[in-house]
């Protein structure tokens, strides 16, 4: 019974460790996360400052963080993310960007011109082999190595 008593006497340093460790986490992730968890945690701390048991702290911290994340997180991420560029960069850029293979392309390696003008070292799916001149397109980017695929006949390979 001493222990249960020693843990309600001392809860409020819990509150405030929590508080701050999910403070820390959320400055680190700006996921808005944690921030919920912290302000359920400084619900938590109220009802222990009031004078809740701990078991009524723990409830009502809980249904704060998760009246939070549900109703409040996702309209602050929209608002958030509202100001994005939707453009894509970098190797996202690239996938689906047709090219002519410059030297024979084979499941091990070769060489494909994209339409932006780079030069890439190329592999195609196991089984196949790309010819010089032939229409491409990347299908993904591994590493320093672009995976492609035949154009279809109806694509144009510099569109």
């Amino acid at each position: 019974m001493e222990l249960i008593q020693t843990i309600e006497q001392w809860a409020w340093i819990g509150w405030l460790v929590l508080i701050l460790l999910f403070l820390v986490i959320e400055m680190l992730t700006l996921d808005f996360t944690f921030l919920m968890l912290s302000i359920g945690g400084v619900a938590g701390l109220g009802t222990d400052l009031l004078g809740g048991p701990i078991w009524l702290q723990v409830v009502v911290a809980a249904v704060v963080a998760a009246i939070l994340l549900l109703a409040l997180r996702p309209p602050l991420l929209r608002r958030l993310r509202r100001g994005e560029d939707p453009t894509l960069s970098n190797m996202d850029r690239l996938i689906e960007l047709p090219g002519t293979v410059v030297s024979t392309v084979t499941g091990l390696g070769g060489q494909v011109k994209l339409s932006n003008g780079d030069l890439w070292t190329a592999r195609a799916p196991e089984g196949t082999t790309l010819t010089p001149g032939t229409p491409i397109r990347v299908t993904r980017i591994d590493g320093a190595t672009a995976v492609v695929r035949p154009a279809q006949e109806t694509e144009s390979p510099l569109a």
